[in-house]
C-alpha cells in the first residue's frame, strides 16, 4: 500500500510549542518521505522564524491565514496538502520517534480511512501537566473511555492526534464550524459515509494540554458545551453516560450540604473516590505532588465538563 503522509499542524500564538514539535519530527525513525504543513491561524506571535529553522531538515510548507479557528485551519491545510493520507496534530504535542512507523505499520495491517491515537505525559512536563494528563486518560475518570480499545462503542478519534485519508476528507469536507466537539462531529460524519475508524494504540503523542487550572477548566467547559449540541445533531449517538460529570458535580454539592446537617455518608463516598484517584496517580506517576494535583485536576475536569454540559443542555447557544 502506497501511503504518502502529510502532517497538518494549525498554530495560534505558540511558536515555542511548534519548535518542540518540529524537532521531534526530525527524529522520526521513518524512511519514507513526508511533508509538514504549518497553518498559522492569524497569530500575533508568529512562528515563521521557528519554522524556518527546520527548512533543511523537513519538507516544510508554511501558510499564514486570517484567524478562523483550528477546524478551518486544518481544512485549509488538507486542501493544500499533496499526500494521500493526512495526519492532524495539535501544536502542543511532542511526537515519539516511532510514531510514523507505527501508523504506517497499523494501516498496512488493517487499513481504515481514519484513525486516532492516545496521548501520554512526557517526563519533561510540569507536575500540573502530568496531573491533567492523568485526569484526561485515567480509567477512574471520564477520560478512561478515550484511547482504549475497550471504551464505550466505536472509537472516536480526537483532533490532537488524528489521521484521515484524502478520500475521506473530500467526501466529508473535513471539520465543521463547531468551536468545540468538531472532531467528534467529523467522526460521526465519517461513519455516516461508511468510513471506518480505528485506534492505533502505539501511535501515541506526548500532549501538553493546558498549563494552568483556569485554562484546563475553560477547556473542559468547552468540551461539555459541545456534547448536547452533538446529541441534538446526532440523536442516535446520545448516551446517558454523558450526564455523568453533571450528576457527579450535583452529587458533590449535595454531599457538602448534607454534611452541614450531620449526614456525612455521601461525603465519605466522594472522599473515598478521591483517595482512589490519589493512590492510582501515585502508582502511575510515582510522585506525591502529582498525585495530590491529580485530585484537583480530576475535580476540575468534572466541574468544567459538567457545568458546560448543563449550560448547553438547558441554555443552548447556536453552534454549527
Amino acid at each position: 500500500m502506497n501511503l504518502n503522509f502529510s502532517i497538518i499542524i494549525p498554530v495560534y500564538n505558540r511558536p515555542q510549542e511548534i519548535d518542540e514539535l518540529l524537532e521531534s519530527l526530525t527524529k522520526q525513525d521513518f524512511s519514507d518521505a513526508f511533508e509538514v504543513l504549518i497553518i498559522e491561524d492569524g497569530s500575533e506571535n508568529s512562528s515563521k522564524e521557528i519554522v524556518n529553522k527546520y527548512n533543511n531538515q523537513l519538507d516544510l510548507k508554511y501558510y499564514f491565514k486570517e484567524n478562523s479557528g483550528a477546524g478551518a485551519s486544518r481544512n485549509f491545510g488538507m486542501e493544500k496538502a499533496s499526500g494521500s493520507y493526512f495526519i492532524i496534530l495539535d501544536s502542543d504535542v511532542i511526537v515519539p520517534t516511532q510514531y510514523l512507523s507505527e501508523v504506517k505499520k497499523a494501516l498496512e495491517i488493517n487499513y481504515t480511512d481514519a484513525f486516532g491515537g492516545p496521548d501520554a505525559a512526557h517526563k519533561s512536563f510540569t507536575s500540573l501537566q502530568k496531573a491533567i494528563n492523568y485526569s484526561m486518560t485515567s480509567v477512574l475518570t471520564t477520560g478512561g473511555i478515550r484511547g482504549k480499545k475497550k471504551g464505550v462503542g466505536k472509537f472516536q478519534p480526537r483532533s490532537f492526534n488524528l489521521g484521515m485519508s484524502k478520500k475521506a476528507f473530500k467526501k466529508t469536507k473535513g471539520f465543521s464550524k463547531m468551536k468545540n466537539g468538531e472532531d467528534i462531529d467529523l467522526t460521526f460524519r465519517l461513519w455516516e459515509n461508511e468510513f471506518e475508524t480505528q485506534l492505533i494504540e502505539k501511535a501515541f503523542v506526548y500532549h501538553k494540554r493546558r498549563s494552568t487550572i483556569q485554562q484546563f477548566f475553560k477547556q473542559t467547559f468547552g468540551f461539555g458545551t459541545a456534547r448536547p449540541l452533538l446529541n441534538k445533531k446526532y440523536p442516535e449517538t446520545a448516551k446517558l453516560t454523558y450526564w455523568f460529570p453533571s450528576i457527579f458535580i450535583i452529587g458533590f454539592d449535595l454531599s457538602i450540604i448534607a454534611a452541614i446537617f450531620g449526614y456525612n455518608q455521601l461525603l465519605y463516598f466522594y472522599g473515598f473516590y478521591f483517595l482512589l484517584i490519589f493512590v492510582d496517580s501515585l502508582f502511575q506517576n510515582k510522585n506525591l505532588y502529582v498525585s495530590f494535583l491529580s485530585m484537583i485536576t480530576s475535580l476540575t475536569q468534572f466541574l468544567g465538563y459538567g457545568l458546560g454540559f448543563l449550560e448547553s443542555q438547558f441554555y443552548p447557544k447556536k453552534d454549527n
